[in-house]
This record gives C-alpha cells, structure tokens and sequence, in this order.
C-alpha cells in the first residue's frame, strides 16, 4: 500500500525546506485524540453546571424557608403582644405586655399536701422454700419391699413411708432370742452347782474343825467350790453377750422400716418397690410447709435498718392483689466478700398451704412509720441548684387575654408571702390555685424531705399540710415561669373560707401546698 505524503509546515518563519511528511494513521490516531480531549472537557463542563444548579437550587430553598419562619415567628409575636398591649393601654402602660421573653403561661396541676400515715419500705426479691426439706432414706442395705406414700401425700413424723425386706435379719432375731433363753438356763444350772458346792463347802469345814475329815478332801471341796463360782460368772457373761446381740438383731430389723422424719408433705418420690436401696440412697423427700421461708441479701445501705422482727408483706404472682404477713427471723452478722450482701431469712405463716416452695415473692420490708406525716406527691418534688423543693402558683400576673380586657386592665394585687418558720411559712402564704384561664407565678419554696413511700414523700420541714402544689409539669419549670392551672379542680372550685380578694378569685390556695 502506498502511502500518501503530507507537507506541514513547522514553522511559518522556517525555510521552504522545514517540511514533515505525515502518514494518514498517524494523522487518524491524532484526531481521535484531539475528539476524546473534546469529549472529556464537555463531560467536566455539564458536571461543573449541574453542582452549580444543584447548589443554587438548596441555596434558594433555604432561603424561602428562613423568610416563611421569620414572617410566621414575627406575626406570633405579634399575635401574642396584641392583648397585652391593650391592657396596657388600659393601665396607662402598667402590665406587661407578653410575660418573660414572650413564653406562654404552661399549664401545670395541683395537688394538697395532707397528713397521713406514710412509711418507707425496703423491697427484695427471692424464691420461697419450705421450713424443713428433708429427705427419708434407709439406714441399711437391701431391697425395698414396699413404699407406702405417693406425691404430696401429707405425712406425720415418724410415720412409715417404706420398709425394707427383712426376712433374714427376722431369722436372726430368733437365734438370738434362742441363745438368749440358752444363757438363761445355763445361769440357772451354774446358780444350783454353785450352791451345791457352797453347801459340801460348809459341812467339809465342820467335819475339819471337828478333826473328822483330812486336810486334802477339804481342799478338795473348796476347789470345787471356786470352780462352780466361776462357771456362773462365765454363765453370766455369755447370757449378756447374748442380750446385747439380740437387742442389736432388733434394731436391725426396726431399721428397715423407713419413717417420714418432720411433719410435712411429699415433696418427691425417688423410689418403687423392689430398688435396691442403701444408706446414701433417699427414697422419698419431705417438706414441711406449715411456715415457709425466703432467703434474701441485703445490700449495705438496707442492713441497718432491717433487724430481726421487723415486719414483712408478701406478694406472690400466684395470688394478684393479695398480701401475706410475716416477718425478719434473722439476718447474717457477716457480708459477702464477692456480692458485698448479707444473707437474711423472712418467715412467712403458712396456715392454709396455699403459698408453695419454689415461688417467685416479692418481699416488702416496712423499715421506718410515720402516722402524722405531711404527704405530697412524688412529682411535685423537684432539685434546683442542688436543693430538694416544690413549686407553688403565687399571685402577681394579669389575667389572661380577654379576662384583663373584660375587667377593664385591673390587675390583682401581688399576694403578701409569710414569715413564719420552715415550716410554718410556707403554709401561710397564699397562692393562686385558681379558674383554670388565670396566670400565675410559679415560686419555688426549698423544703426538707424525709420518708417515701410508693407515690408520696414526707415533708419534714418548709411545707404545711393543706399547702396546694404544682405536680404534673413541676419538671419543666423555673422559678418566675408564669402558669395557668390545668385542672378545673386544681384549684377551681370555690373555697367556702376565703374572703376577700381570696374569695373572688375562687379560693387561691396557700403558696408551699403540694
């Protein structure tokens, strides 16, 4: 294939002669390039133009919602400043036109601190056993002849739950007994050769001193004498050994009656007749359920107020609703290295068998009893500043929207805060509990709390009993916040004692109530 020769100019100053002869594959090979770099650079172009169209896009959403949020926040403000500007103009400018910072009053519920009976309680968990759990088993080798009691049978002590086949030992028991008439018969022949001899001893010695009988016959007869002497102890000897083995057969024989050792029930049941049985093998288990127990740890914190004695409820999940009473028997002088708890037992009268080993008891340890004690609720106490305290509604806001309208801008005058005690002071100032519609001040009274039990809280000092006290939404609040009641009765209704500007409000209750 010939090639075509191409002329290209190197330089447009170079000589004539500055010429290139180019191939057409060569020339191709460039173009192709040349068209991809083109390809590339539009490729990077529209890429560069759509991330430009994409952020001027989010750019332009953002903007429209921040002027939608800014337009709808200015005309809230507005919305809200409209009522308090006309009480303003109504006072000559003397409210305030929209509360703190422009918040709406929350709403929030009373409650009345009452006196009663509280008392603190320690809870504890654990399964219930039986008094005594024991297990009946044999006290000799052998086969089982029969077995006398099924599951949960109830059995008495020392009644029989099984007996053990006894045939040979009963045939020992009478070759005892027959060696043992056999020693008496032999003590009683010994007995008559002894006196026998005792007597030809006697007349041996007349005959003697007399000079009528020799020297060796007597000896002879005294002899005879010691000898009859030393049968009838080994007579006697032989009747005790014969005693004691017989008295052992029967013990034997007694044994292999298997009796229930406590009073109780049937717990198990291990064994049929004809097992083959042996000391270390228990034939039947028993537990006696007239008291049952729990064990339980207590945690240091709990030890010094639990003591032996002290009173218990019980709750199983076998009978809902119901308590059964029983008490500390006893508590473990010592801790638990590994769970830092002390072992504990409860006792629990069982009179009726209802409550079984092996359930799941909640145990409720009434540890400390206050009878007359001012009680609040638990939500009404909240911590500021590290303090235990409550929220009281006092007196002092202009009435909400178109009631400061309707009264013609008149605002009540701020409630005088006593100056009692810590606990006396409290309860005499007075607070608004009043129409749901009216804005308060909430007020935060610091207050010294004992005891809790369930759902209540002991007020010790700074509180007194019939004070009305902010419960649900105490949480969110901060001293000054404005309020309005939730509630109807949380302060709505009217007290029949109030007088005075107290009385046209509906019974504004006394600032420190719960």
């Amino acid at each position: 294939m010939t090639s075509v020769a191409l002329a290209f100019r190197l330089r447009p100053d170079s000589a004539p002669s500055s010429y290139v002869e180019v191939s057409p594959k060569r020339l191709a090979r460039r173009r192709t390039r040349l068209r991809r770099t083109a390809v590339a650079l539009a490729e990077a172009g529209w890429a560069s133009l759509k991330m430009l169209m994409r952020k001027a896009i989010v750019v332009a959403v953002v903007a429209v919602l921040a002027l939608t949020g800014f337009l709808v926040y200015g005309r809230g403000r507005g919305d809200q400043a409209a009522p308090g500007g006309a009480a303003a103009a109504g006072q000559g400018g003397g409210g305030r036109a929209g509360g703190r910072g422009g918040r709406p009053p929350m709403p929030v519920e009373f409650a009345t601190a009452k006196r009663a009976p509280l008392s603190e309680r320690v809870l504890v968990v654990g399964n219930l056993i039986g008094a005594a759990t024991v297990q009946a088993v044999p006290k000799i080798n052998g086969r089982l002849a029969t077995v006398n009691v099924q599951l949960g049978d109830p059995v008495r002590k020392g009644q029989t739950i099984a007996k053990v086949e006894d045939r040979e030992i009963q045939e020992q028991v009478r070759q005892a007994e027959a060696a043992y008439k056999v020693g008496e018969a032999t003590i009683r022949q010994r007995d008559a050769d002894l006196r026998l001899a005792q007597t030809n001893l006697e007349r041996n010695r007349s005959l003697l001193d007399r000079q009528l009988l020799p020297k060796q016959t007597f000896d002879d007869t005294d002899a005879r004498h010691q000898s009859a002497l030393a049968q009838l102890d080994l007579a006697r000897a032989q009747f005790e050994q014969s005693k004691a083995r017989l008295d052992e057969l029967k013990i034997n024989l007694a044994n292999t009656v298997i009796s229930s050792p406590v009073d109780g029930f049937v717990g198990k049941r291990f064994l049929d007749p004809g097992a083959s049985v042996s000391p270390n093998v228990p034939v039947a288990s028993v537990v006696d359920i007239h008291n049952v127990r729990m064990v339980a740890n207590l945690v240091e914190k709990d030890l010094k107020r639990v003591t032996a004695g002290t009173r218990a409820a019980v709750e199983v999940d076998a009978f809902p609703g119901e308590t059964f009473a029983g008490r500390v028997s006893r508590v473990a002088p010592v801790f638990d290295p590994a769970t830092r708890t002390a072992e504990m037992e409860i006792e629990v009268p069982n009179p009726g068998y209802r409550l079984k080993p092996g359930m799941y008891a909640r145990v409720q340890l009434t540890v400390s009893m206050r009878p007359e004690a001012v009680a609040v609720p638990n939500n009404a106490i909240v911590h500021l500043g590290g303090k235990p305290g409550v929220f009281v509604a006092v007196a002092g806001e202009g009435r909400s929207g178109g009631e400061a309208g309707a009264n013609g801008g008149r605002q009540p005058e701020p409630r005088a805060q006593g100056t009692g005690g810590p606990a006396q002071g409290a309860g005499a100032d007075r607070t608004q509990g009043g129409s749901p519609d009216r804005v308060m001040t909430a007020k935060f009274l610091p207050i010294e709390v004992g005891i809790h039990d369930g759902d209540n809280v002991e007020v010790v000092a700074g509180l007194n009993d019939g004070a009305r006290v902010i419960t649900t939404g105490a949480g969110a609040l901060k001293d000054g916040d404005r309020i309005v009641a939730a509630n109807a009765d949380g302060g709505g209704r009217r007290r029949g004692g109030g007088t005075g500007t107290q009385g046209a409000q509906g019974g504004s209750p006394r600032a420190g109530d719960r």
